[in-house]
């Protein structure tokens, strides 16, 4: 067995870092960019008068970071070549997150918005796979650039994570559907044009298969945006949708009808594996960042590094780290190599591991910086806040460890597939 990271990947670390220090940090370092970094971080992103959504300065720096590293080919990495990208693999994406997260915060890859120099574009795949040629042509390129955004509508104010029971429907109306239901958290619909919006048309409660995914305009009569949740990480952009009567035509559906969830579930492995080497990627900066400051500390006459009480909760840590790293990158090689669910078990035992890693890295390292470290002049209150929400979204820590007992008990496995919302 070889660990060594191969020279290809190596060398694309290096081509990263050089594009972030020419073209990224003299952008973030304009004007007065930085309040966007620094302690004023959450008010100069937040519009709090306008609802809690991002200011619109915001995304406009958020435009241009994208516009730049779309230029210089690193935005659609991920992607296939016939899209622009280098059809960059799970391995590569599991390197280069970690990576990328490890530097701390900064406009390369801020991840409260799932914003980052190397996209990861889920409705990308989902559009390629499941979309129309018309789908394709009208939202693909646009969404890539940034031109247009779908929000993405499928939790409900009684259900998350038991998504089969929605209780948005959807019936034909000659060549017609006709929706009615609300979604909560609904996610992107501060600027949407048009959102995914999942809807029961046929079977009952519970089964899987009868739930179909819509294109809906947000401008047609009956689609409300009635608020924001505001949220432990702002800005936010999780809304609570009502929708009441509203029309759309059979050419709107996503996928086929019937089979909403596997859209839905279209990304999720690369998606989770991505994540979770982010949150490897920053608790090991939240652990690097703690043991500098205990070397430089001086408390009763001694480094700080010298006391126990430090050392060994940042040696736990880092042990942690490591051993998570290496799950996380032999999950991904393997995402290269086998079917996806073959090893569903072990992309969860990544994400829920690392999710609660970056966490538990997060808290110490305010714990180690003891007053400074509750500041947020300190960088860890906005690591923790983010990475917090992950141990729900995308699949619950609770979700993920039933998938790993499934398969470790004989109850789910690659013969008895079920979704991501019942195992």
């Amino acid at each position: 067995m070889d660990f060594d990271l191969p020279e290809s990947i190596t060398q694309t670390l290096r081509e990263i870092d050089e594009f972030i220090e020419a073209e990224l940090k003299p952008l973030q370092e304009a004007e007065d960019n930085m309040r966007f970094f620094d302690h004023r971080r959450e008010y100069a992103r937040t519009d709090f008068e306008g609802g809690g959504v991002p200011r619109r300065e915001w995304e406009e720096l958020l435009g241009q970071m994208h516009r730049l590293a779309d230029d210089a080919g690193w935005l659609r990495y991920a992607l296939p070549a016939e899209v622009g990208g280098r059809d960059g693999s799970n391995f590569d994406m599991a390197v280069i997150r970690e990576h990328l997260a490890h530097k701390g915060l900064g406009l390369h890859n801020d991840l409260q918005n799932e914003s980052s120099i190397v996209g990861n574009f889920p409705f990308a795949h989902m559009l390629m796979q499941f979309g129309t040629p018309e789908q394709r042509e009208e939202f693909l390129e646009p969404m890539i650039r940034g031109e247009a955004r779908i929000g993405f509508g499928l939790t409900e104010p009684d259900h998350g994570s038991d998504a089969t029971w929605m209780e948005t429907t959807a019936r034909r109306d000659g060549d017609d559907w006709v929706i009615n239901g609300g979604k909560r958290f609904n996610s992107g619909m501060h600027n949407a044009t048009h959102d995914v919006v999942f809807a029961r048309t046929s079977g009952k409660d519970g089964d899987a298969r009868g739930i179909t995914a819509f294109f809906v305009p947000t401008d047609l009569p009956g689609f409300s945006v009635d608020f924001q949740w505001w949220t432990f990480n702002m800005p936010t952009d999780h809304a609570e949708v009502t929708i009441s009567d509203v029309r759309v035509p059979n050419s709107a559906i996503f996928g086929a009808e019937g089979e909403g969830l596997a859209v839905a579930q279209t990304f999720v492995h690369e998606n989770r594996i991505r994540q979770a080497a982010s949150g490897v990627g920053a608790a090991q900066y939240c652990i690097d960042r703690s043991v500098e400051y205990a070397r430089k500390r001086i408390t009763f006459g001694a480094p700080l590094s010298s006391r126990q009480a430090i050392q060994f909760p940042l040696v736990e840590l880092h042990t942690e780290a490591e051993m998570v790293r290496g799950l996380v990158r032999k999950t991904a090689w393997e995402l290269d190599r086998l079917p996806h669910m073959q090893i569903s078990d072990k992309v969860s035992m990544c994400n829920y591991r690392a999710n609660r890693l970056v966490c538990d890295a997060a808290d110490r390292a305010i714990q180690v910086h003891g007053g400074m470290g509750y500041t947020r002049h300190m960088p860890f209150e906005h690591i923790y806040r983010h990475h917090r929400r992950y141990r729900i979204t995308e699949g619950s820590e609770e979700v993920q460890i039933r998938k790993v007992a499934g398969y470790l008990f004989g109850f789910a496995g690659p013969d008895k597939i079920k979704t991501d919302k019942q195992a």
